[in-house]
């Protein structure tokens, strides 16, 4: 396919707002790419080079961007600078400049992507220049439409709306007329979280072809979640025999180790790569007996005098990228290790807790720096209550209960692992604090309006549309406030997205792309006409920025209704 016409289904699903139509649109394009190019177009359609897990990120900010359009133009940077102030757009303004020495060519999909592949890649000194440069030469080559998405891809606002899910949605229709291969497609995406790679499967051996994908060490497998339950003997009665383990306030980590290649890395819960947070793990090879694993773990920071689980804020201060030797000096990390994925290339996913748990111990030579978690087997909720209130005395969050026979669901899929998490003295009255979305911002009065912003807007996703649940303006130090601000600003829209429903006085001063996560306390849920969900939070606050979480680990709105129904709203 030639990325002339590509670029014109971008532009085709640009202007289209119906999910249905959309997923039209994207089986239409899926049909018509060539199997060696598949995996290109649905990467590129997605606004990246790869997967998640890959981190191939191009490391362009937008001023490389007005640097190598103002080369290709003729303008000054300044006048570049002042035009995409006004259109707040890159492809916007790339739409209607001309540039002044053109070299129009034809450019396949494939050769777009791997030049842009090039551009990333691209590191070292003197990178930031060769970027510029490059971006500069293929923008004369190609058409206002081409440079429009292009320039979006590179500074990650694409914005086309829809996500891997849509994808599979047209895939599905593509093979079967409708959407009921999409459970398929998930659990596979589950496993091995590669738009691209699943794509291009069916494309070449149709439904088939999913059987050849694997859990495969390196790739990350989405991690289980937790559904929430409050009632101790509801959680036995639905889980009958289960295994009760600590909640660490701590950051959830996947790791993978490969012996063969001398190769240890670490994914997040949203699956981006994070290994060199880590020093500590590079020495696994000493502690592991095999050859390969991926073992789901909570990383937390801890006292080396007394052995005590430090706050998550102090955990988190591990997420710097500069002098890391220093910060894992002054705040060690232990890992405790809760279950394994995979071992010397076995899956383990079907197993039952307790035999993944056997192999778990087993795999693991004693150490300081990995440790396999301790867990309490019962069947009695007056137990699992005991546990529960043991581990909050200890400081930790609270228990996590385990389905003794259950299998490892990636995602967070039926009764299989459940959470009590009172945080108590700051979750107010209700039993837990929630994960929700900043969707936008107001501006500040009084000493806040040096601060650019004054309270924010939160909510969650309720099918297709996002609709807000609280307004808050407390629980933020000064300094909390110029960061999230300081925050807000890459995200920043021109205008309301269409899916946002908000109304009346709630309406942003500025609206933010839906990617910043926060933990909220409130007193309880209530109804609400103000709201477009329905419900919403009474007294809330911010407990504490979720930078560990995507909005993928957000509070459901499944969950909330749960919360709602037990509250009796």
């Amino acid at each position: 396919m030639q990325f002339i016409e590509f670029a014109k289904y971008l532009q085709k699903l640009e202007k289209i707002s119906s999910r249905l139509l959309i997923t039209d649109v994207l089986a239409e394009l899926i049909g018509k790419l060539e199997p060696t190019e598949t995996s290109k177009g649905i990467y590129l359609v997605l606004g990246q080079l790869g997967p998640d897990f890959a981190n191939k990120e191009f490391g362009m900010a937008v001023k490389m961007v007005i640097r190598a359009i103002a080369q290709g133009t003729g303008k000054s940077i300044e006048e570049v600078t002042r035009e995409y102030k006004q259109k707040g757009d890159l492809g916007l303004l790339l739409e209607e400049m001309p540039f002044e020495k053109e070299k129009r060519k034809s450019h396949s999909l494939t050769e777009i992507y791997d030049y842009l592949l090039l551009i990333a890649e691209d590191s070292g000194f003197g990178s930031q220049e060769r970027k510029v440069n490059k971006l500069s030469e293929i923008l004369l080559e190609i058409s206002a439409t081409e440079r429009k998405y292009i320039s979006r891809m590179v500074v990650g606002k694409l914005r086309l709306g829809f996500s891997a899910k849509t994808i599979f949605d047209a895939l599905s229709q593509m093979q079967s007329g409708n959407k009921t291969l999409r459970k398929e497609l998930d659990s596979v995406f589950q496993i091995y979280p590669d738009p691209g790679l699943i794509t291009t499967a069916v494309k070449e051996k149709g439904m088939a072809g999913l059987k050849d994908i694997k859990v495969k060490v390196g790739v990350p497998v989405v991690p289980a979640l937790c559904q929430r339950l409050n009632e101790y003997g509801e959680i036995v009665e639905k889980m009958h025999d289960v295994a009760v383990e600590r909640k660490y306030d701590g950051t959830r980590l996947q790791i993978h180790f490969n012996r063969l290649k001398n190769e240890v890395k670490t994914y997040t819960r949203n699956l981006e790569e994070n290994s060199w947070m880590f020093p500590e793990i590079l020495e696994m090879g000493k502690w592991i007996k095999g050859d390969s694993v991926i073992l789901d773990c909570e990383a937390a920071g801890y006292e080396r005098k007394t052995g005590k689980v430090l706050p998550f804020q102090v955990t988190m201060t591990r997420k710097r990228k500069h002098n890391i030797a220093g910060a894992a000096e002054s705040v060690p990390m232990r890992f405790f290790l809760f279950d394994i994925l995979s071992k010397d290339g076995a899956d383990l996913l079907s197993k039952p807790y307790f035999e993944r748990r056997e192999i778990l111990a087993e795999s693991i030579i004693p150490n300081e720096v990995i440790v396999v978690d301790e867990f309490v087997r019962t069947s009695d909720p007056e137990e699992v209550e005991r546990q529960h209130k043991k581990y909050l005395s200890e400081g930790f969050e609270g228990a996590v209960i385990k389905m003794w026979n259950g299998k490892y669901l990636p995602g967070r899929q039926g009764w299989n692992w459940v959470k009590i998490k009172e945080a108590e003295g700051n979750s107010g009255k209700l039993s837990d604090t929630l994960d929700l979305v900043v969707l936008g911002y107001y501006f500040g009065r009084g000493k806040r309006v040096g601060f650019g912003i004054g309270a924010f807007l939160v909510g969650l996703k309720k099918g297709d549309f996002w609709v807000s649940l609280a307004k808050i303006g407390t629980g933020l130090t000064d300094e909390e406030f110029r960061n999230l601000k300081i925050n807000l600003e890459e995200h920043k829209l021109k205008e309301k997205p269409i899916n946002f429903q908000v109304e009346g006085t709630l309406l942003a001063d500025v609206w933010v792309e839906p990617k910043i996560v926060v933990e909220v306390a409130a007193d309880e849920i209530t109804k609400s006409n103000v709201h477009a969900a329905g419900i919403a939070l009474r007294f809330p606050r911010l407990v504490r920025f979720r930078e560990d979480k995507g909005v993928g680990q957000a509070t459901t709105w499944k969950e909330v209704e749960e919360i709602a129904k037990i509250s009796k709203v």
